[in-house]
């Protein structure tokens, strides 16, 4: 009791955790909210349209934004960590130009991705989604990603400028704007069209406020006219590329081997086995919950603290936020696995009962990458972005080669356990290399390091 105190009263005392704890709060104040609308829009959109054409709507879905993670260069990341590097230098010229650099950039890329997909779209009826009828909609919902044009670069802004609050009522929004709509086509009777409509509403309100109170967090931060900024004057133009195309081929990889598993199951199986992989994946949103928001707050702190060279905060942080992250995984994955089965036997007289062994299998893998979901970045701040892409990219291609192998003989629950396996060796690989790197540097800095502290 004496040791659970002293814990405690450490934790309370600790500034950093209190603000990181507190900024995820905004965060999981509404995506609770969120949660509960993204559960119930998810729910109702599947039962209204059982397994194969929800399937169908998972297919077009995924497919549009997964061309977009093609060409996306996740701009929030570099922008996060040499505005913080600027700003920590009273440079507020070079920050903006950093800032106007990666809105240029993302702008260009959004435009290209969408006509790509356009290009793309006969192919993906043709090897993925298997039903013609839908093959205009993937441009259609394709106009989400010109919706969303600077939301990478707009959500990096408001995390400095650590407007937490705002960014998770605008997420609350899109969530509401979404709920709304598939309410309608479920009272209406229709079916994936206007489904998708209503997911496509939801993205394109997203985007716009995004963009909107993105640029307020800019005028704040950088001054009225930081847009005036020259780019030019921006002195790590090549490290600023190298760390963007770094974080693309990264997300590219992701989309691949971690993002695109709806799309697998359509290409090596049916729309059917895709909708109830979407279902599961679908629930793992509830085991995410606190945790993207932590993702959030957690790397800009993760940067300064390195920036700052303050080695011992930063184990604390990391070590005290994955310890939150276990009990809250622990006590969702102990309720799906007592609550599923009599769920899934009475929602829509048990169609999606063949779901339940993928979310198992999801369970094991999502679990862990959840409780070290610091591992990526932790060596984004550390400067070693190429790291954690060559580890995916290895463990990556096993996976793929395995899953040409293994899932038109075993159906889609081998591609469950392939993706959590994924997860599994790939952070813990991480993981390592992360504790190893910050060990070295403490060791530079005359700290003693217990590198099994960390964890």
């Amino acid at each position: 009791m004496k040791r659970f105190a002293y814990v405690w009263a450490s934790w309370k005392e600790d500034r950093l955790l209190r603000r990181v704890v507190l900024n995820t709060g905004y965060l999981f104040s509404a995506n609770t909210l969120s949660l509960g609308l993204s559960l119930y829009q998810g729910l109702l959109a599947a039962y209204l349209l059982g397994p194969q054409s929800y399937g169908v709507l998972g297919l077009v879905i995924t497919f549009a934004s997964n061309v977009n993670r093609l060409l996306s260069f996740r701009m929030g990341e570099p922008v996060i960590k040499y505005v913080n590097q600027y700003l920590a230098q009273e440079r507020r010229d070079l920050a903006a130009g950093v800032v106007k650099l990666a809105a240029l950039t993302e702008g260009v890329s959004s435009i290209l991705a969408f006509l790509l997909l356009v290009l793309l779209s006969p192919l993906a009826i043709r090897w993925f989604i298997k039903d013609p009828i839908a093959q205009p909609w993937i441009p259609l919902y394709g106009l989400a990603l010109l919706g969303n044009l600077f939301t990478e670069t707009s959500t990096a802004l408001l995390q400095i400028g650590g407007r937490f609050r705002s960014q998770a009522i605008i997420t609350l929004v899109q969530n509401i704007t979404t709920a709304a709509g598939i309410t309608l086509a479920f009272i209406m009777k229709w079916g994936v069209f206007e489904v998708m409509l209503a997911y496509l509403a939801g993205k394109m309100v997203f985007g716009l406020a995004m963009m909107i109170l993105g640029w307020q967090s800019a005028a704040r931060i950088l001054g009225p006219v930081w847009w005036r900024v020259p780019v030019q004057r921006v002195p790590e133009k090549a490290a600023l590329g190298r760390f963007a195309l770094s974080t693309n081929l990264s997300g590219t990889v992701n989309m691949l081997i971690r993002d695109n598993e709806v799309l697998w199951a359509g290409l090596f199986l049916s729309s059917l086995e895709a909708g109830y992989y979407k279902f599961a994946l679908a629930l793992m949103n509830v085991l995410m919950l606190p945790i993207l928001p932590f993702i959030q707050t957690t790397y800009p702190e993760i940067t300064r603290a390195v920036t700052q060279r303050m080695w011992k905060t930063l184990r604390s942080l990391l070590r005290r936020t994955s310890l939150i992250a276990l009990g809250w995984t622990t006590a969702v994955g102990v309720g799906l696995v007592l609550v599923g089965p009599w769920f899934l036997s009475w929602f829509k007289d048990g169609a999606y009962l063949p779901a339940f062994p993928l979310i198992l299998a999801l369970l094991i893998g999502y679990g862990f990458a959840n409780i070290f979901y610091w591992n990526r970045p932790l060596l984004l701040a550390l400067g070693k972005p190429n790291d954690p892409l060559m580890i995916t990219l290895v463990v990556g291609i096993l996976k793929t080669l395995l899953m040409f192998v293994l899932v038109k003989r075993y159906g889609v629950l081998s591609l469950a356990l392939l993706l959590s396996s994924y997860f599994i060796i790939s952070v813990s690989m991480i993981i390592w290399r992360g504790i190893r790197d910050l060990s070295q540097l403490e060791r530079d800095h005359g700290e003693v390091v217990n590198a099994h502290r960390l964890l």
